[in-house]
């Protein structure tokens, strides 16, 4: 029961769309996919295994959000909006993590044992990211939306990308002053585009070396 009421806080503090602990219990897919999830883990630690999976099953029938009984989850977990989100057997999330649409915490393949991702405490993951693998995500951690992580991801990091990498690590990137900037997954800085915002300016420089060559021959 203390672990569901600290959901309910978790959302009503994080969710500035949330008006009323009501309105987490009867309308959040997030919750209640959570809420579904503990009597079904417990089950599974007891081994009423089908009885664990049926609990899930339905949950998933019912939420759009898919949590294998045998994983570990701990108190405060967000799951925004929901839709397609699958959280594996051996996968382990830490307190207060935030998790967008689409994201998978699965395995890469069909072995045995630990397969799946370890979240430490406060990790975000954003919409349509995968966590693939028994890798590690640091606290505080940030994965970008549309990430497909494969390595892991120290303590306060920021990790974009097909495969992600590391683009921050420590610190926060100045924006302007909003509610929940850790739930924040636009303002994530993009190495692609800097790459290119970099060889943009080398152009310019080199058209710039050029005139003046020609202006000086004339």
């Amino acid at each position: 029961m203390g672990k569901t009421l600290n959901d309910i806080r978790s959302i009503k503090q994080r969710d500035p769309a949330c008006r009323s602990s009501l309105e987490v219990v009867l309308l959040y897919s997030g919750f209640h996919a959570i809420a579904l999830y503990r009597p079904a883990h417990f089950l599974y630690r007891h081994k009423w295994f089908f009885l664990a999976r049926l609990i899930s099953q339905f949950a998933r029938f019912l939420t759009g959000i898919e949590i294998h009984p045998g994983a570990k989850i701990g108190r405060g977990l967000f799951i925004d909006h929901g839709s397609g989100v699958v959280i594996g057997e051996t996968a382990e999330i830490g307190d207060n993590c935030t998790l967008y649409q689409g994201v998978t915490l699965g395995g890469t393949g069909k072995e045995h044992g630990k397969r799946h991702p370890t979240l430490g405490d406060g990790v975000l993951c954003g919409s349509g990211a995968k966590v693939l693998g028994p890798l590690k995500v640091g606290s505080g951690a940030k994965i970008a939306s549309g990430a497909v992580v494969l390595h892991d991801v120290p303590e306060g990091a920021t990790a974009v990308g097909v495969p992600a990498k590391v683009v921050r690590l420590g610190g926060e990137k100045p924006v302007p002053e909003k509610r929940n900037l850790d739930l924040d997954q636009i303002n994530i800085p993009d190495p692609i585009s800097q790459q290119l915002c970099m060889l943009e300016g080398r152009i310019r420089q080199l058209e710039q070396m050029l005139i003046d060559k020609e202006n000086g021959g004339k």
